[in-house]
């Protein structure tokens, strides 16, 4: 039986190989930060929730 890997330890794998992602999300809320609303960012962050559950 393999150890249990710690959610944490998940998230800091998922974000090295993310990064590129989380970038392009980050600019993106970032761009309009006064104005966020729901959904502004939507397709960028589909794309970085998907890299993150491969």
């Amino acid at each position: 039986m393999q150890p249990r890997t710690r959610p944490i330890q998940r998230f800091a794998q998922a974000v090295s190989k993310c990064s590129a992602e989380a970038a392009v999300y980050g600019k993106c809320v970032v761009a309009d930060y006064n104005s966020i609303h729901k959904d502004l960012c939507a397709k960028e962050f589909m794309k970085l929730k998907n890299c993150y559950l491969v």
